[in-house]
């Protein structure tokens, strides 16, 4: 329950009661400061309160926004402001702070405005909303009321509010393709009641029977699939515009809809890699590789943002060409596609899985994401470059929790802490070399399941320890992430398939979705505003140098078959432990309520 206080002269025959109680509000007056104070005061401390002057004019959908909103401690329009329990304290006292009597009817006339300014100054996290065309204002006089009125007749409060349920940033075949109908599939389930989770979970579902089409080898259960990929699509692009059409974001949500993005995915991957065995065709090995080459873009693209979230005086001239660019209008939408985003991706592989072969799918997606990989890595190396730009304490921890670091990193650290200096190339340097020499072993060694691959582990384990040993504020410390992750996923792809035995590859398959799925998480954590997994978490996995000891030790010491086993077990384990504790950590969690925007890519 929400209680909004009604603090102002009484106005007859308007609606804002109406609307008021539309919104899921128990509506109550105050006729001054001292009065409202004590309705304040007397609303449990776990419920939102919202202050609202009797004279407001305006949307509905503006009053929404303002009012039920759950991302802000507290939110304003004019004529109208709330405050969750985070911020009741500061609106009790902003309340306290009015003085009354003679002299202070400036701040009382429009008792909202005062409270507003007050909170501003408070620095809670006032959410001032951009309306844009929608209005909302406190009509003093019948004839700033009548004007109001005429205004609010003059826009579709509800053509508005279906326009912003689309998100502003997209790609091509989304914008164009998808959004002109999905949006309206989101109002349909909106005015049915259904909530954007359990759109999310169709989503998933929908995307698990196509997996599951693709499976069964044949020409129509690959038609069949594409059709229904497609169609998860939509309804993942569904979710998210139901949250923002009735504003139901949650912590929750925001978790659902990226992880389960990369499980559909990656689902399909399998599903495809299973039909094409039952055609004869063995595709695991890029199966597994294409979800590699995904899995490591997106550890880039988490890397730079986390690097250069908070990153002080960024500019550089590489950022200032690509602004200049995005002026022109063609160019957008030429540089968003070439990155191949999620929208772009997913239709290429419908139609290539209905008309082709997996094993065409799989060389299609590997060739297009490798380019977009490079197009992207490349700028962003160039931006880093050229940017004159200091790295803050927040965005090294950040990057320090994605390098996914164990015990035998940690230690290596700790024993290499003060040698080199922040802010050099040293730390990229190192992870590069860490990954580089394991993986070039691993190729091209004639026989890479023996113990001298275990002791190229261990040097690769004290060459990535080096590299996490000073906090990461270089202009290209957000690589080392990346690098870490490519250098363990590939070393788990290469050993299982020089095994050369039946099952090796689909074992390696879920093992490497078992970690990524444990590195997705530590993204989402840290982009709640939670922070990392928990370090015993982090221990007992290993870390990403202990896994790969773990690895070549279980390769150098078993027969490819019990390598296999040995690898089915560990992903087994791997799974159970990270998704119990994820899954306790998001159902529980007091993180803010947010509704992820997704990634381009």
């Amino acid at each position: 329950m929400s209680t909004a206080i009604l603090t102002g002269p009484p106005v007859a025959g308007s609606p804002l009661e109406a609307d008021l109680r539309t919104l899921g509000f128990d509506v109550r007056t105050a006729n001054d400061p001292t009065a409202a104070a004590e309705l304040i005061n007397a609303v449990p401390a776990q419920e939102r309160v919202a202050v609202v002057d009797p004279r407001f004019v305006g949307h509905l959908h503006a009053l929404r926004l303002a009012l039920t909103d759950p991302r802000f401690p507290a939110a304003a329009v004019p004529g109208a402001l709330t405050a969750q329990p985070a911020a009741r304290a500061a609106l009790t006292r902003a309340v306290g702070r009015i003085p009354v009597g003679a002299g202070t009817a400036h701040l009382t006339d429009v008792l909202t405005d005062t409270l507003t300014e007050s909170l501003d100054r408070d620095e809670i996290g006032l959410h001032r909303v951009e309306l844009g065309s929608l209005v909302a204002t406190v009509a003093l006089t019948p004839a700033q009321r009548e004007d109001a009125r005429e205004a609010v007749a003059a826009v579709d409060d509800e053509a508005v509010r279906l326009r912003t349920a689309v998100k502003s940033r997209d790609g091509f075949f989304t914008t164009y393709c998808i959004s002109p109908y999905s949006r309206y599939l989101a109002r349909w389930c909106a005015r049915r009641g259904l909530t954007p989770n359990q759109v999310t979970t169709a989503s998933l579902l929908t995307a698990l029977i196509a997996a599951g089409c693709a499976a069964t080898g044949t020409r129509g259960g690959f038609v069949a699939a594409g059709f229904l990929l497609l169609f998860s699509f939509v309804l993942d692009c569904t979710d998210g515009q139901l949250a923002r059409y009735s504003l139901q974001y949650s912590t929750m949500g925001a978790w659902l809809d990226a992880t389960f993005d990369r499980a559909k995915e990656y689902a399909y991957y399998a599903g495809l890699a299973l039909g094409a065995a039952r055609g004869g065709d063995d595709v695991w090995a890029l199966a597994l590789g294409a979800m590699v080459l995904m899995t490591c873009r997106h550890v880039v693209d988490f890397s730079f943002n986390e690097a250069n979230h908070d990153a002080t005086a960024n500019t550089s001239p590489t950022a200032a060409l690509s602004g200049k660019l995005d002026s022109v209008g063609w160019t957008v939408w030429v540089r968003r596609m070439i990155v191949l985003p999620i929208g772009e991706r997913w239709a290429m592989i419908a139609v290539l899985t209905a008309l082709t072969t997996p094993r065409i799918v799989f060389y299609a997606l590997l060739i297009g994401c490798a380019l977009a990989a490079c197009y992207t890595t490349a700028g962003r190396v160039l931006r880093s470059l050229t940017r004159r730009a200091r790295r803050t304490d927040r965005a090294a921890q950040a990057l320090a929790d994605l390098a996914d670091s164990g015990p035998f990193a940690e230690l290596i650290a700790r024993s290499a802490r003060g040698r080199g200096r922040t802010g050099s190339f040293l730390a990229p340097v190192m992870a590069f070399l860490s990954a580089a020499v394991l993986l070039v072993w691993v190729i091209f060694e004639n026989d890479p399941a023996s113990w001298l691959t275990v002791g190229v582990a261990v040097c690769s384990a004290l060459l990535a320890g080096a590299a996490v040993s000073r906090p990461l504020k270089g202009a290209l410390d957000w690589l080392v992430p990346p690098f870490f992750r490519a250098g363990e996923y590939v070393t788990i792809l290469v050993l299982a398939a020089r095994a050369d035995v039946p099952g090796a590859l689909p074992a390696a398959f879920g093992l490497v979705a078992a970690v990524a799925y444990h590195h997705y998480d530590t993204v989402y954590r840290i982009r709640g505003g939670t922070g990392a997994p928990p370090r015993w978490l982090v221990r007992a996995t290993g870390g990403h140098e202990g896994r790969i000891l773990v690895i070549t030790v279980l390769a150098a010491a078993l027969s490819p078959e019990g390598f296999t086993i040995a690898l089915t077990a560990l992903a087994v384990a791997l799974a159970l432990l990270v998704l119990i504790e994820s899954i306790r950590f998001w159902v529980s969690s007091q993180a803010p309520a947010v509704h992820d925007e997704g990634e381009p890519a």
